[in-house]
């Protein structure tokens, strides 16, 4: 019986289309210095994300930042058709001898032992998952070290503006009551664990929309072709996650870091 059913169509389209955009571009970059980062602290090796659809743009990369740093990443999704187009994507990257893809339609039922993974990790995922409490749960069973989630912050402009105008049918099918990261904070020490860090991540210097900006304007109604030109491919805009994981735009970091001065401030109560 499939327990997660909670997803649209849109992830189909990024599979094909690796041109992300820089919001989503942004986000990955500084979620890689994150789980980098993860890895020299707590000596992470062995790697589970569960589940991996969760993030908009290309499914099932993730974790590559972890498999180029060495570890061994097992992803776990409940839709038999993305899996296999995620093996497309890691093979493309030449990292699919660091991965083992796994079809888990129930996800409060892992197939995994006990205390089995260094890092149990998920982003953006929960609200997708029928029974998130569940999930976490499953989570905290298979980890012997770190479990890490993160969830939107539904108080940031762009949520606002992609919830009442931009995309209502995308709020019809998630459960946001799981955009309060203490809920999932309260299942995870409910089932032993303790908090070792809580703070913010992935905060640009613009209202994060998660879609391109040619799709916000032409939404907006204020897509005519001089304006559009500008944000499309043919126009220079062109960030792809993938690209510079191919080594086709190395200097894609660095263009992306200049906007990374708010990620880098103090946080108050962070």
């Amino acid at each position: 019986m499939h327990q997660n059913v909670r997803e649209g169509h849109e992830w189909r389209h990024w599979m094909d289309n690796y041109n992300e955009g820089l919001g989503l571009v942004y986000e990955r970059l500084v979620l890689n210095d994150y789980l980098r980062m993860l890895v020299g602290r707590f000596g992470v090796r062995h790697v589970l994300e569960v589940p991996l659809y969760g993030m908009a743009g290309v499914s099932g990369i993730n974790s590559v930042a972890l498999a180029q740093r060495g570890c061994v990443v097992t992803l776990v999704d409940w839709n038999a058709e993305r899996l296999a187009l995620v093996r497309r994507v890691w093979q493309e990257l030449e990292l699919d001898s660091h991965l083992t893809l796994v079809h888990v339609p129930d996800l409060t039922c892992l197939p995994f032992a006990n205390r089995r993974f260094d890092l149990v990790w998920n982003w953006a995922a929960l609200w997708h998952v029928s029974d998130p409490a569940g999930l976490l749960r499953e989570m905290a069973r298979v980890t012997r070290r770190l479990v890490f989630t993160a969830m939107p912050n539904r108080w940031q402009p762009g949520y606002l503006l992609r919830k009442y105008v931009l995309d209502r049918p995308f709020f019809a099918r998630v459960d946001e009551r799981w955009t309060a990261i203490g809920r999932a904070q309260r299942e995870l020490e409910a089932a032993g664990l303790r908090l070792v860090e809580r703070g913010v991540m992935d905060i640009p210097p613009w209202p994060d929309t998660v879609m391109p900006a040619t799709e916000v304007l032409r939404r907006l109604g204020l897509g005519h072709e001089r304006l559009l030109r500008r944000f499309r491919e043919d126009g220079g805009w062109h960030w792809s996650t993938m690209d510079y994981y191919l080594g086709h735009q190395p200097d894609l970091y660095t263009a992306v870091e200049r906007y990374m001065f708010l990620e880098r401030a103090p946080c108050p109560g962070g």
